[in-house]
């Protein structure tokens, strides 16, 4: 956002209608519903609690839907930004450039209608793909210029929408990881050492398929803590207490300070996404703070991830999702060192990709307002 402040014209504002802090039931943020500044309103919509599932979501969407069209009801805008996840929120923006008779900017950050054939039960995909089919393509088609995070996913939309202008702006590293990053290599102590995974646990981790394998097999080696909640969280915890692990800990969210604190701790950072077609498209924002904090890496990813890593991540090794023995040789290869990444993180710095970011947006809502 301060990028495109200082972008805009001085006479430009912006608008941000967001959310609630609310990922989790089991752990929120308080912000509040309204903030005014100079030349930035942020307008930020409650809505129920949800458990990570399909219907407690869309409940969650329509609210947020029915409050979005109200706050924007006969509003003009130059041009509307829209970041989605989920492909319903990317539709909303695209709805509300309608309404406003401006240029829409997506930013995709998920290929929705490609990952619910893998997530989601075959009967339940053959009812929904071809409904979120059309209005996938009634999306991007509405759009002026699509962004992706992942350059995995341009194969996908170049061959549906040849006639679409797509870019590439990657996830980045937030400030305080930078910031965090060590200054120099230091070498892991002796004994137990500690593999950290922080982030959401759901299906499209699949942790639950593949953590309680290989804390068996490293136990007395190394502890593995886990720190998020999900909808596959009960699944984990299943799965460690019937294998037995003795040295698996699954801990709730944290605020982003402790959660640094976690990071530096740790001895290895874990990263891991189910073996779905879907995923292989991917790049996970995860890797890019992970890579900050100069810890080794442990990936189980495949495709673009994959690639990725192994092109701009030292010290990372990675091994085919939920595939045991290739993640117990994986580990084996890893150097037991901190060290600064400082080539990576120059070049995924998210204030420098923020700035290029605001200036491809700027550029289009000046370009169609003449």
């Amino acid at each position: 956002m301060n990028a495109l402040l200082e972008t805009l014209p001085e006479d430009a504002s912006v608008e941000v209608i967001t959310t609630q802090p609310n990922r989790y039931s089991s752990f929120s943020l308080e912000a509040p519903l309204l903030e005014q500044h100079s030349r930035l309103t942020i307008r930020r919509i409650a809505l129920s609690e949800h458990n990570s599932g399909m219907v407690d979501q869309s409940k969650a969407f329509l609210g947020f839907l029915k409050a979005v069209l109200k706050m924007t009801r006969n509003q003009r805008y130059d041009v509307v930004y829209a970041t989605s996840s989920r492909l319903m929120t990317a539709s909303l923006g695209a709805l509300v450039a309608k309404r406003a008779g401006c240029p829409l900017y997506l930013d995709i950050r998920d290929i929705f209608v490609d990952t619910i054939k893998d997530v989601l039960p075959a009967k339940v995909t053959w009812l929904l793909k071809p409904a979120f089919s059309i209005i996938e393509r009634l999306t991007i088609n509405a759009a002026t210029r699509v962004n992706v995070v992942s350059a995995g996913f341009l194969p996908y939309f170049k061959s549906r929408y040849p006639q679409g202008q797509f870019v590439v702006f990657t996830n980045g590293i937030d400030d305080e990881f930078i910031e965090a990053q060590p200054l120099d290599a230091k070498p892991s102590g002796q004994g137990e050492m500690t593999v950290l995974y922080a982030g959401n646990i759901g299906e499209g981790q699949g942790l639950h398929t593949i953590i309680p394998q290989i804390a068996r097999r490293f136990e007395g080696r190394l502890k593995f803590r886990c720190i998020g909640d999900g909808g596959r969280r009960s699944q984990l915890q299943n799965a460690i207490e019937s294998g037995a692990c003795k040295n698996v800990e699954i801990s709730p969210p944290i605020r982003r300070d402790a959660l640094i604190a976690a990071y530096q701790e740790a001895d290895v950072l874990f990263l891991h996404l189910n073996d779905y077609d879907a995923f292989r498209k991917v790049l996970p924002s995860k890797l890019f703070e992970y890579a900050a904090l100069g810890k080794p890496i442990w990936a189980g990813v495949a495709g673009y991830s994959a690639e990725f890593i192994r092109e701009h991540v030292p010290n990372a090794a990675v091994f085919s999702p939920c595939n045991v023995e290739q993640a117990v040789t994986a580990f084996e290869s890893l150097s037991m060192v901190t060290e600064p990444r400082h080539e990576f993180v120059d070049r995924f710095a998210r204030k420098k990709i923020m700035q290029a970011l605001a200036q491809d947006i700027v550029l289009l809502a000046g370009s169609t307002s003449k």
